[in-house]
């Protein structure tokens, strides 16, 4: 009696591996009208691009309720991203703070012996008059960058936060935001050179964008401006030929300088917004 030829055991193919994985939104690769994850979160307002990027591998953020924690993710615009509490007490907790910088400071990192407007975010230079108290523990705010700039010869309102939302509304190519400033000068203008300070003037071959400017007495000017570029209002005076002989910013969007005394600090308050 012959016997058939042995077969082989059987096996079974392994089974599918589970991860954490399985938890994480399916990307959306590079399907028409996609966008990184990290710019459409600030495009919403959530944070910062650099901010985005922190919470994602956090694990902080979710994609229509799915949890997305893979850099360079996508999205569409129809989708909903939102973002765990942890994101929201962290984003709570950087600190904005005003500043009525002096001259002869610098707006951010210190350059040719000159000291940044952030050496002044110490006790010493707390206004009293700021709602928020230092507690006796307080320490200076790590992190704090310039939102715009301001010239050394330049005095007045100068931002200073650890919030990207805040950089990016006051800094960002096609932010609106009105910034105000009062100029002392010497030298008077024609109404044709007064309408040019208004509109039609161009820096380094680039348009400008109007401006209001308007004689606030005979010595002084007051320029609205939605725009920063580097040393402007500098600039347009001289192209009309006013020589400068102070400058002072006084708001930025709805938040006033006030009665901040020059080289002094305050919170910008809960209730402030630009």
């Amino acid at each position: 009696m012959t016997m058939p030829p042995s077969r082989p055991p059987r096996t079974r193919a392994p089974a599918p591996h589970a991860s954490s994985s399985a938890t994480v939104a399916k990307p959306v690769d590079d399907a028409a009208g996609s966008m990184r994850l990290s710019k459409r979160m600030a495009e919403l307002g959530l944070c910062s691009r650099r901010e985005a990027d922190e919470w994602i591998t956090r694990g902080w953020v979710y994609v229509d309720g799915v949890r997305t924690d893979v850099l360079g993710s996508k999205v569409l615009p129809a989708q909903k991203v939102t973002v765990t509490k942890a994101a929201v007490q962290e984003r709570e907790q950087r600190v904005t703070v005003l500043v009525n910088k002096p001259i002869g400071l610098v707006s951010g990192q210190a350059e040719d012996g000159y000291k940044p407007a952030s050496t002044l975010v110490v006790p010493a230079h707390h206004w009293s008059g700021d709602a928020r108290k230092l507690a006796p523990e307080w320490r200076p705010p790590r992190g704090l960058a310039p939102a715009g700039r301001l010239d050394i010869d330049s005095t007045g309102l100068l931002v200073l936060t650890q919030d990207g939302r805040v950089a990016r509304q006051l800094v960002n190519d096609d932010s609106e935001i009105e910034k105000e400033y009062l100029v002392r000068v010497a030298g008077s203008l024609t109404d044709d050179e007064l309408r040019l300070l208004r509109h039609g003037m161009a820096l380094d071959g680039v348009a400008l964008k109007p401006a209001e400017v308007s004689w606030q007495n005979r010595e002084q000017l007051r320029f609205v401006l939605r725009e920063g570029r580097k040393r402007q209002i500098r600039r347009m005076c001289e192209a009309v030929r006013l020589h400068v002989l102070g400058l002072r910013r006084v708001r930025i969007g709805r938040v006033m300088l006030g009665e901040l005394p020059v080289g002094q600090w305050r919170h910008l308050g809960r209730d402030e917004a630009f």
